[in-house]
């Protein structure tokens, strides 16, 4: 009887749509091609206007934006002349495919046509476009590159915060005594912001002449205890702080999973003998592999956007040792006021995170699918 009501409802969908006519689908079609050629021509004729390349333009983006919302309306109609009860369902889409043009789309061309214009904000000339001179510019920026080398750093730091929420993650699923307690304690850095953590440790715990940290140190024999003029000894210091607010994110991920994992795989291996090692190595670890993965590569993602923490406590020093990509293309906006070549930066960062993020994931498809 379901089968028979699908089939029916089905023929009733086909029939809906085969009865409309070939001049509504016609027009439907022309509506659809008609505005969305009249968008393209409105946004090539704007930009051409303000790159200077044509007189013909407005005086803002804003009758663009007006025919976006128009394009938006005749997008709808024409889906609902061309296909009838199939268009008026696309309806419920078409908002969320609107605002993600509008807001994500949209902005990411407007940002690569900033990236290729030499816009200074302290500079009286304006915006003008300049071709490839950003891009020039940062293949030869050393302090960039040297941001992006102590990305590597950061990047491969994750790997011991993995290890540490593992153990922590594995304490916590133990039957200890306060487990519900220490649950909540080992969450609490992940409640506080970056910004609060860095000027809590980084500006009073760890500073320099009366911080608790650096009494600590001397009492313990370091005379001269600087956590942020030594550029391996800042670098620690930064993901120290950083790991301190990130790890129990991890910690939360792979609790889940290993209170997840089947007890009666668990129960049987402890009867053939396995012990605690065994058990992790052959068991645990292996079953875990695809919430490790997920951790690790959320956990990456978070750290390739680092910069709060460096930004207020060693702003990128000493000598750009602490600087991350993220940190030193907001200094480029903050303190030179470079849009332009910021904005350059950014995409150019973006890029190779897209790049790598892709490469990381099928590099870890793989091993899944090897493993398990």
């Amino acid at each position: 009887m379901q089968n028979t009501a699908q089939a029916t409802t089905g023929e009733k969908f086909a029939a809906g749509s085969n009865s409309i006519s070939a001049n509504r689908r016609t027009a439907g079609r022309a509506l659809i091609i008609a505005a969305s050629a009249g968008l393209v021509a409105m946004i090539i004729v704007q930009f051409l206007h303000v790159v200077g390349l044509s007189p013909v333009g407005f005086a803002n983006w804003r009758p663009v934006l007006y025919a976006f919302v128009a394009w938006g309306v005749a997008l709808g109609a024409g889906q609902v002349l061309a296909n009838g009860e199939r268009g008026e369902r696309a309806l419920f889409v078409l908002p969320a495919v609107l605002f993600t043009v509008a807001m994500v789309i949209f902005p990411t061309l407007f940002g690569l046509y900033i990236a290729f214009t030499d816009w200074n904000l302290s500079s009286f000339t304006g915006q003008r476009f300049n071709g490839f001179d950003n891009l020039v510019a940062l293949f030869h920026d050393t302090s960039f590159w040297n941001a992006l080398l102590n990305m590597v750093f950061y990047v491969l730091a994750v790997l011991v915060e993995y290890a540490i929420a593992f153990g922590l993650a594995l304490l916590l699923n133990a039957e200890i005594r306060a487990r519900k307690f220490f649950r909540v304690a080992f969450l609490l850095p992940f409640m506080l912001s970056p910004v609060a953590v860095s000027w809590m440790i980084g500006k009073s715990i760890m500073e320099y002449r009366f911080g608790p940290a650096s009494v600590l140190a001397r009492v313990l024999g370091w005379s001269s205890p600087s956590f942020f003029t030594s550029p391996w000894i800042a670098r620690v210091s930064i993901e120290a702080m950083d790991a301190w607010v990130s790890i129990p994110f991890i910690m939360i991920l792979l609790l889940a999973g290993l209170q997840a994992l089947p007890k009666e795989v668990m129960e049987a291996s402890r009867i053939d003998g396995a012990n605690g090692w065994q058990q992790f190595w052959e068991m645990t670890f292996p079953l875990m592999l695809p919430v490790s993965v997920t951790a690790i590569i959320l956990r990456i993602i978070f750290k390739l956007k680092l910069a709060d923490i460096v930004i207020n406590t060693t702003s990128g020093g000493p000598g750009g040792a602490t600087d991350t990509v993220s940190s030193f293309i907001y200094r480029e906006y903050r303190d030179r006021s470079n849009v332009g070549y910021g904005t350059m930066l950014a995409m150019f960062y973006l890029v190779l995170i897209i790049i790598f993020v892709t490469a990381l994931l099928n590099l870890a498809s793989r091993r899944i699918r090897r493993v398990t």
